[in-house]
């Protein structure tokens, strides 16, 4: 038995919800050059790549006000600095992702919920106009069929609205759906929906132990869930296997899209 079985009582999720950043690509290295040539325009000094790691994970405009406070509170920080600096950190990061890579594992894992017919979903905080791109560049793009960016919805996680408009489109419930993330937002945000939640060892969590967090599984590699390495889980029959089904074209949710649904995902969310 698979470990995404022994999590939803021996029958496979029909939806697994993804973080990007820290889950299943290590982006800081790109990020930090990005940060380094912002604070450098500025006049401003280096952050250091390891400060960079313990900021991200709300998002682009909060970590670029870390980033001239040098703190994790982002403390007395100008907004209008913190607009300009924002501008000249989205040119820079938008200039190439040749440090970022793919964590072992990702794509073995993502191919074997593919090949069982599981619809897969990726949200993530990072602004939206990378995500697709990035997501060809590191040839993942296929895997998706619904994306959601930072900036999409009105909020970002630790809320659950994009985890709730994911379930909508989808067409399932919280207990089909799985979330695999690798910091609090991502565990808070899978807690509030409802929805079981993975987390790995080896992402951002602002230099805290993700298990602080409590979620359902703690693992160090995707595949462990294709292997069945989950120890505490019980024997549990399976139930009918999951066959591959006929998938539509990679919906990328933009901020269009979101205004068209955003009453009915009202609806649909209170009474969930």
């Amino acid at each position: 038995m698979s470990g995404f079985e022994q999590l939803l009582q021996g029958q496979l999720p029909k939806l697994v919800m993804f973080d990007l950043d820290g889950t299943l690509i290590d982006s800081v290295p790109d990020l930090a050059t990005a940060v380094e040539t912002m604070l450098l325009k500025l006049g401003r000094p280096p952050a250091g790549i390891e400060n960079v790691r313990m900021w991200i994970g709300n998002g682009a405009p909060l970590l670029v006000r870390r980033a001239l406070a040098g703190n994790m509170q982002a403390s007395d920080v100008d907004d209008a600095e913190a607009e300009k600096a924002l501008e000249i950190f989205m040119d820079a990061y938008d200039g190439g992702h040749d440090q970022t890579t793919v964590y072992p594992g990702v794509r073995e894992s993502l191919k074997w919920l593919q090949k069982q017919g599981v619809e897969m979903a990726l949200i993530t905080n990072k602004p939206e106009r990378f995500v697709a791109p990035l997501l060809d560049e590191m040839k993942l793009g296929r895997f998706f069929r619904w994306i959601v960016g930072g900036d999409t919805m009105p909020q970002k996680k630790p809320d659950p609205a994009a985890l709730f408009f994911v379930m909508k489109m989808a067409g399932v419930t919280p207990a089909q759906s799985l979330f695999v993330g690798d910091s609090r937002n991502d565990v808070l945000a899978a807690k509030a929906a409802g929805v079981r939640c993975v987390a790995l060892s080896y992402g951002y969590n602002h230099g805290r132990p993700i298990a602080e967090e409590s979620p359902d599984a703690v693992i160090d590699n995707l595949q462990e869930l294709i292997a069945g390495c989950l120890d505490s889980a019980p024997e549990i029959t399976l139930g009918a296997s999951v066959h591959p089904s006929q998938r539509d074209s990679i919906v990328v949710v933009t901020r269009k899209l979101w205004m068209k649904v955003i009453k009915a995902l009202a609806r649909w969310r209170w009474r969930a």
